[in-house]
């Protein structure tokens, strides 16, 4: 593994990263919102990531990786059903439906999401220190 592959590692690990903070904003920010159908009703959405490996990982000895976003999925989970019938968007049956985002859950994986980021600034942060001291040595 070259030097220069932990920076682009660790990059594409940060964007990871970020698009899953701003997937779980997007939750966050959609809990509390109501609908006066099943199907019109928020989905909460989760990042699915996969490792980024090189062809030359397979055989050729060495290469840099990553992670990427796969892909945003929606939840299958039903929504939460609230009989309200003096709410404004209620159903002829006095029901409105909220998104199934678990708001506690949602800010354990930003806290997680954060960490990571974090980290990844340290590696990249570490691997920049370790570069210029081994330039100094020389002089």
């Amino acid at each position: 593994m070259a030097s220069f592959d932990v920076f682009q590692i660790a990059g594409s690990a940060m964007n990871a990263q970020s698009v899953r903070l701003n997937t779980i904003a997007s939750n966050i920010s959609n809990a509390d919102s109501v609908s006066s159908t099943p199907e019109a009703t928020y989905k909460a959405r989760h990042t699915i990531f996969a490792a980024m490996l090189k062809e030359s990982l397979a055989g050729q000895g060495g290469g840099a990786g990553g992670v990427k976003v796969k892909e945003v999925m929606e939840s299958n989970a039903a929504p939460i059903v609230r009989h309200d019938p003096n709410h404004p968007m209620a159903d002829a049956q006095g029901n409105v439906y909220m998104p199934n985002v678990n708001v506690v859950e949602e800010m354990a994986n930003m806290i997680a999401a954060s960490r990571s980021y974090q980290n990844n600034i340290e590696v990249f942060n570490t691997t920049k220190q370790l570069m210029l001291r081994t330039i100094n040595m020389g002089q």
